[in-house]
């Protein structure tokens, strides 16, 4: 994995680990069950709006999970290409 790469995911963990993400998660959990709710919804219109309002607060409240899934990927290719190297070297 890169340097650039590792900052990059570390800069998020960092993030995740502090109390402002926390309290940020909170408040837009609280925000997606006032925005979900039908009976608020006064036209189609309205009613689009809040469905990309929820699409949105769902990116961001699944970041954590995004970055860390990312993280294991970028983990898996880096070991999978020591594998392949060492085969290689195996064979010269």
């Amino acid at each position: 994995m890169t340097k650039e790469l590792e900052d990059y995911f570390n800069s998020y963990f960092e993030m995740f680990r502090s109390t402002g993400w926390k309290q940020l998660k909170g408040d837009l959990s609280q925000n997606a069950v006032n925005i979900n709710s039908v009976e608020q919804t006064e036209n189609e219109q309205d009613l689009h709006f809040r469905k990309g309002q929820l699409a949105i607060l769902a990116n961001v409240l699944n970041l954590e999970t995004q970055i860390d899934n990312a993280h294991n990927e970028a983990k898996e290719n880096v070991e999978d290409d020591e594998i392949v190297i060492e085969d290689v070297e195996d064979v010269a």
